[in-house]
């Protein structure tokens, strides 16, 4: 019966960008085809670029996808292609996939399962389809599926995937990472096969959009759920696996496949003879959890230089913990050549922290520009002496320092066309020790869901990987300060970061009460303290840049609340 040769082609695409990625696409086709694939399957909604969002609300938009599939036509012959796109049909809008073959459109396929959390909001924009598509190719039954459609066990892709004997079900996956999320998808994909008893081609797309980060890392699974082959994680990858007959059934092989009442069947010539050069499987690795977080960063942060025109970033470098792996990923996504660092001392910053960030800019080999705030941080209080009054400066004097550093942040940007990055982490935003309009001033904030804790875990890793100090040790093992005050301490202000990071995931990602939280072995009253600032400070959030998504519930499009609630726990 011969081998069916399948290509996934995971691929790094940009949202509105039909020329670019329909050329992409083409591109592909043409190297699946050259490596005699006898199919090629593509990411979720590939044409438009994932997650197009509201542009799906604009009918020219959605005229215009169809026009850039038709474009890709062309490119199909002697190969097939399944290739995800918006469909526009009579006022309603699909999360569709097309199979073309030697330059026809065969089929068009609509999703059914729409997911509708988290992230997503697919039924928003999208019409569910009424069932799978199937075809025969090669005397092998295959079925089109997308995304959340193999991860709803029960569901009547499941059912028709079983009464119509589908051999290999074709996925096509636009899947958000987060940290965890490679492993959960592995269970999802190997569940999906066993129950159905069929191979899973899980294509998922790769690249950063906005705040999320895809990480490809498509996978093949087997009937018995063991995973055969995978594409490369976080990159671009054209993954091509043979399967031959006496895999779908070892003891017997199964006969060859009969077409259903118009059921597409498509066949290439030379199949019986199989592919005539061999592929290498890839064996599935778990790289670890910092690891991929790192690797996430790094994507998502220069994707979103990158796709949104910007050549260069500037990063205030402070000397702590949190500006520094900033500029380190900044650096590894960038080049060093385009991260500017800018250290803006005041009377109450340290020798300490002013050498490491020199120390910093040369482990780096990035340009450091020093602006020193004091002059200007006297000025300001000079001219509010009489609105001000009376008493000693409070905490409107530390965020003014933050406020004059922002600034200047934004003035050089404005000057250089530089992308400010901003460096608060999770925890910061959590609990609103941040400034407005100061630290939290800028175009995208790299470590926004990044906990303090976590924070530190990935500096060792960057000096790891690195193999010498690229993060100063001074710098990792300095107790964490905002220095706008004399001897100010995070800790003054907030529980250590043991403490406050595991409250902050139990309420913020887990949903759990106070009380819930508290048995977990926390003071009670510590616990109400926290949830009070979390609650409290939403109104900064929503006035934070966007970062890069790497837990399972992020602020922003994971996590919304109202900034005007009364439900807060007293």
């Amino acid at each position: 019966m011969g081998t069916l040769r399948i290509a996934q082609a995971q691929i790094n695409t940009t949202v509105g960008d039909l020329g670019g990625n329909s050329a992409k696409i083409a591109s592909y086709i043409k190297k699946a085809r050259d490596a005699d694939a006898d199919i090629v399957t593509f990411p979720e909604l590939t044409i438009s670029g994932y997650p197009p969002e509201d542009l799906l609300l604009k009918p020219q938009f959605l005229r215009d996808c169809g026009e850039a599939l038709e474009s890709v036509f062309n490119s199909t012959e002697g190969i097939a292609a399944v290739v995800g796109f918006p469909d526009f049909i009579e006022d309603k809008v699909f999360n569709a996939a097309a199979l073309i073959h030697d330059r026809k459109l065969l089929a068009i396929y609509h999703k059914v399962e729409l997911p509708n959390y988290g992230v997503f909001d697919e039924k928003r924009y999208f019409t569910s389809g009424k069932k799978p598509l199937t075809f025969l190719m090669n005397g092998k039954r295959l079925m089109v599926t997308v995304c959340e459609d193999i991860w709803i066990e029960g569901s009547p892709v499941d059912d028709f995937a079983i009464d119509n004997d589908v051999d290999i079900a074709l996925n096509l996956s636009g899947s958000p990472f987060h940290a965890g999320k490679i492993e959960i998808r592995r269970k999802i994909a190997s569940s999906f096969a066993v129950r159905t008893n069929s191979f899973v081609c899980y294509n998922n797309l790769v690249g950063g959009q906005d705040e999320l980060v895809f990480d490809g890392t498509s996978l093949v699974v087997d009937r018995e759920g063991r995973i055969i082959d995978m594409g490369k994680r976080f990159e671009e990858d054209l993954f091509i696996t043979d399967l031959a007959d006496t895999e779908i059934d070892p003891a017997t092989p199964f006969p060859r496949r009969k077409a259903h009442e118009s059921e597409i069947v498509i066949e290439r010539e030379g199949a019986e003879e199989g592919p005539t050069s061999p592929v290498t499987r890839n064996k599935y690795e778990n790289h670890g959890e910092i690891d991929e977080i790192f690797s996430a960063l790094v994507l998502g942060t220069g994707d979103y230089v990158r796709k949104n025109g910007f050549r260069k970033v500037v990063v205030g470098i402070s000397g702590g913990i949190d500006s520094t792996l900033t500029a380190a990923v900044a650096v590894a996504a960038l080049g060093n050549e385009n991260v500017i660092g800018v250290t803006m001392p005041s009377q109450h910053t340290s020798k300490e922290t002013f050498s490491d960030s020199d120390l910093l800019a040369k482990n780096l080999g990035l340009r450091l520009i020093t602006v020193p705030i004091e002059p200007i941080f006297i000025s300001y209080l000079d001219l509010l002496e009489g609105p001000f009054g009376e008493g000693e400066p409070g905490v409107e004097a530390e965020n003014l320092q933050a406020r004059i550093r922002g600034n200047i942040l934004m003035a050089l940007s404005n000057r250089f066309g530089w992308l400010v990055l901003t460096t608060g982490n999770k925890s910061e935003m959590a609990v609103g020790y941040a400034t407005l309009y100061g630290d939290m001033a800028g175009g995208f904030a790299v470590i926004k869901d990044v906990p303090k804790t976590t924070v530190y875990k990935i500096s060792e890793y960057v000096n790891e990987i690195e193999g010498r100090e690229i993060i100063p040790r001074s710098v990792i093992e300095r107790p964490p300060t905002a220095e706008l005050r004399p001897d100010q301490k995070d800790e003054d202000s907030l529980p250590p970061y043991e403490v406050l990071d595991p409250i902050l995931s139990a309420y913020v990602e887990e949903d759990q009460d106070p009380e819930e939280i508290a048995k977990r072995g926390y003071d009670i009253e510590t616990v109400l303290e926290v949830v009070k600032m979390v609650d409290r400070n939403e109104y900064k959030r929503r006035q934070a840049p966007p970062g890069v998504k790497i837990t399972p519930k992020a602020f922003g499009r994971d996590r919304r609340l109202p900034i005007t609630n009364r439900y807060l726990k007293k």
